[in-house]
């Protein structure tokens, strides 16, 4: 007889502890949810400010190839003082959507930096936690290009049309104005990189 009772008695704490159990399942579902949509959006951030920046980092190449015997120009393009040079933030609309986000805003930090704001262009969904089918996951991310080479002057005897010795990661690069070599590419001249 006490013995049907206490089986009677457990029964309902048996289903209180599997409904507990499917409750906190649910739950992990709805924040693993949240956070792959926020992982994807900040990936498109990350990407977003990235391909600005990589832009902005070609054209200033781009004006360094242009300006390779006139060395008076070479800090002034380092540095990213270059008249006319064209804000890239549209190269961060096009990563942003191939991403599935679209940027909310993205600001040219001085020549040499870019940050970009996205939001996910789909919701994070219906999950137990009520209003998350209208929730879109927002990010944030900032890119920097920081130059990589130093200028050495030549020393009086090399002649007035003699270039400086570009040095780029260790990497020497004698540029000889009568007969140029390949130049340093892009990538040698400028690291671009996310902010911490």
């Amino acid at each position: 007889m006490i013995g049907r009772s206490d089986e009677g008695q457990a029964f309902p704490i048996y289903v209180m502890v599997v409904a507990g159990l499917l409750f906190l399942a649910l739950a992990y579902l709805a924040v693993g949810q949240a956070a792959t949509s926020r992982n994807g959006a900040q990936t498109a951030a990350d990407a977003a400010a990235l391909a600005a920046a990589l832009e902005t980092r070609d054209e200033l190449a781009g004006e360094w190839a242009e300006n390779i015997r006139d060395p008076s120009t070479w800090v002034d393009i380092f540095d990213g003082v270059v008249p006319g040079l064209a804000d890239s933030c549209w190269r961060a609309d096009q990563l942003a959507a191939q991403n599935d986000a679209q940027v909310d805003s993205c600001a040219w930090d001085g020549p040499l930096g870019y940050s970009v704001e996205v939001t996910a262009s789909e919701p994070v969904g219906e999950t137990i936690v009520p209003g998350t089918e209208n929730d879109y996951a927002q990010a944030s991310a900032t890119a920097v290009i920081e130059p990589s080479c130093t200028v050495e002057l030549p020393e009086g005897e090399a002649g007035d049309d003699a270039l400086p010795k570009l040095t780029c990661d260790d990497v020497q690069w004698e540029l000889d104005p009568e007969e140029l070599p390949e130049l340093p590419k892009p990538e040698d001249l400028f690291d671009v990189h996310l902010a911490d």
